[in-house]
């Protein structure tokens, strides 16, 4: 009789990092990142007057989605595994 090698469940960075979530978490980065910034910076960003400051807070704008996405989608994952 042989014994099975269960293998351990991935890291959590390995789950984050994967095809699937990073392209999950860019594309609604992607949608809700615009639609922040729009609301948040919309008037600057139409009367011309962004600067260096403005554009760090519009990337984290599009950041702040990413992170919650990946972190909810590596929860999910990582749940799912355990019920195999």
């Amino acid at each position: 009789m042989t014994a099975q090698v269960q293998e351990p469940w991935p890291g959590w960075w390995q789950v984050a990092t994967g095809r699937s979530v990073v392209i999950r978490a860019a594309r609604i980065a992607l949608v809700v990142g615009v639609v922040l910034a729009l609301i948040n910076h919309g008037h600057r960003l139409v009367s011309g007057t962004v600067d260096g400051g403005t554009l760090a807070r519009i990337a984290l704008t599009f950041l702040v989605p990413y992170c919650v996405s990946t972190y909810s989608s590596v929860l999910a994952v990582r749940e799912r595994l355990q019920r195999v």
